[in-house]
């Protein structure tokens, strides 16, 4: 994405320029620490609220943190894009607001993506861990094939058939119990990381100030206007977090929810009768 209009010369302004510093190092720093063991995903990335590693400043230090410490073909693309629509848009509205209300802008809408990830996934995960807790009270072989087909589970058909043989036993009931809780844990043990929330804020805000400016969008050789793009964007990331494909790892309800916050504080601001970027 691309866009093309006037603007100030300078298109490093102060706060914009740091933050990509900031990142750059970060994810040098985490291909450099994990070569002696220490994973700075597990103390900066955001963990889902119940778990033993999550911490109150994640809900922030995740949007300086990119992909995988252990695989950059993850994280260079990853850094790469979220870095070039921060200098993109970043720029424009530093520019317009000042580097104060940037700063204020760009870390509310990061704090509103993980706010909105963290609660989509508690809505997720209630439906299980009630069934589960229900699953406790009445431990069986008929009411874990029950779980198991309503929440789609691949068990091994060994262990079930030895357990239909022995439906009272003790063993596979503790087993049972044990298996279900330890998939509960790798459910909610799963960490977000990057500054997709707060960019796709930096974008609403753009589009929000500036509805007709029009932008080049990759692989699409005619303009945009920036209202119809944003409009585009938020459609397919409803779509792909409500269909929730397999094998899709995006927290697409993070980038929602940026847009969310960053349209909540420009109400606050009342930015949109004045400083409109032409």
């Amino acid at each position: 994405m691309s866009y093309f209009g006037s603007g100030s010369s300078d298109r490093w302004p102060p706060v914009v320029k740091n933050i990509i510093i900031i990142n750059v190092i970060m994810v040098l720093a985490q291909f450099a620490l994990i070569r002696v063991g220490i994973n700075l995903d597990d103390t900066l990335a955001l963990h889902y609220w119940s778990s033993p590693d999550f911490k109150w400043w994640q809900l922030l230090t995740h949007i300086f943190m990119h992909g995988s410490p252990n695989d950059i073909s993850i994280t260079i693309p990853h850094i790469f894009f979220n870095m070039w629509g921060l200098w993109m848009f970043g720029s424009i509205l530093e520019h317009t607001w000042g580097p104060g209300k940037f700063i204020i802008f760009y870390l509310v809408c990061g704090f509103g993506a993980a706010l909105c990830h963290l609660g989509v996934l508690t809505f997720e995960f209630a439906n299980y861990q009630h069934a589960f807790l229900l699953y406790q009270q009445h431990p069986g072989f008929v009411e874990f094939m029950d779980f198991a087909r309503h929440h789609g589970m691949q068990i091994n058909p060994e262990a079930l058939r030895e357990w239909g043989m022995n439906k009272q036993s003790p063993e596979y009931i503790s087993s049972s119990i044990e298996l279900l809780n330890k998939q509960y844990r790798e459910m909610t043990d799963i960490t977000l990381v990057g500054a997709s929330g707060a960019i796709f804020g930096l974008l609403f805000a753009f589009a929000y100030m500036s509805p007709n400016t029009e932008l080049y969008i990759m692989f699409i050789p005619i303009p945009i206007k920036a209202k119809w793009a944003v409009a585009g964007y938020a459609a397919i990331e409803l779509f792909s977090g409500v269909g929730a494909f397999k094998g899709d790892n995006v927290a697409h309800f993070a980038h929602l929810g940026g847009m969310l916050f960053a349209f909540l504080l420009l109400r606050i601001w009342k930015f949109n009768n004045r400083n409109r970027i032409y």
